[in-house]
């Protein structure tokens, strides 16, 4: 597994957001949580939320909830240290969750330029597996550093939601509420007795070599092993045999471009998106790996 390390500074300088430049450098221990947090403040609103393309394909200013998750990432990434703009994003999700304990989808949109057609059609009034359990699951991992997000009231409200929407489920759900799902039962494994019988359930829907195909993508794009499981030590690693996370490692290594970066495989919305969703992918794939010792 040949990965080159040397080539990603230069590359996120002229593909990757500061923001993801910030998380980079704390990823490698050139720079700190301080750096990543006071990068993700430009995008943060006066209400707590954050918005202004946070989410790539979701340019609009105004708080999202799809914003939140990737607030949600980089504050789990300052870990140990914690900011007290976690628990006000749990406040701004508390304003908007809907009467079931779910989030909308998404909120309606300031202005739609550059924003992909499934979030600018978000239905604001009903709740979404999807992005609720996706926001809950990376809000529980800073939970695991941050008392005040474990203690919040948004966090169990949603979590109850996800449960007992998951635990409903009768027919096989689309690739990404799958993926979600499995996401969220992983980071609740611990502390929610419900969850280790409904991750095996899910588990079973896919299938043995982890590639689901996702309906209405880009031709070739689909789900992998380390989408559903990408660290180790957690029970999501039980539902793939070793080999399969092996070879999926092999396959995540061997993606790097030679100009230094990952990219992504789903629909590019916008010039903007398609550099930073390519800074993104990146981040992600060098933690992936560092987390699995291989770079």
């Amino acid at each position: 597994m040949n990965v080159n390390l040397s080539l990603i500074p230069g590359f996120l300088a002229g593909h990757g957001r500061v923001l993801d430049r910030r998380r980079y450098d704390l990823l490698t221990g050139a720079g700190d949580a301080a750096g990543a947090l006071a990068a993700l403040e430009g995008y943060r609103n006066a209400d707590g939320g954050y918005g202004w393309g946070l989410e790539p394909d979701l340019r609009s200013p105004e708080s999202q909830p799809g914003a939140a998750l990737h607030a949600f990432e980089v504050f789990e990434e300052a870990a140990p240290v914690t900011s007290p703009h976690a628990a006000a994003l749990c406040d701004w999700l508390d304003t908007v969750t809907l009467p079931d304990g779910g989030l909308p989808f998404s909120l309606p949109l300031t202005l739609s330029t550059a924003t992909a057609p499934w979030w600018s059609g978000g239905d604001a009034t009903t709740s979404s597996l999807q992005i609720t359990a996706i926001t809950a699951a990376v809000a529980h991992r800073v939970a695991a550093h941050d008392p005040a997000v474990a203690a919040h009231p948004w966090l169990g409200r949603a979590t109850r939601y996800c449960l007992d929407t998951i635990q409903a489920l009768e027919e096989p759900p689309p690739a990404y509420v799958l993926l979600f799902a499995v996401r969220f039962l992983d980071s609740v494994y611990d502390t929610q007795p419900r969850a280790a019988d409904l991750l095996k359930r899910l588990g079973g829907l896919i299938p043995e070599d982890g590639r689901v195909p996702v309906a209405g993508g880009t031709e070739n794009e689909a789900l992998r092993p380390l989408d559903f499981a990408p660290f180790p030590g957690r029970p999501t690693r039980d539902l793939f045999d070793p080999e399969v996370i092996a070879a999926d490692l092999v396959r995540l290594a061997g993606e790097q471009r030679d100009d230094g970066g990952w990219t992504v495989d789903y629909a590019r919305i916008s010039p903007a998106g398609s550099l930073e969703w390519r800074g993104a992918a990146t981040v992600s794939a060098v933690r992936i790996l560092r987390a699995n010792g291989l770079v």
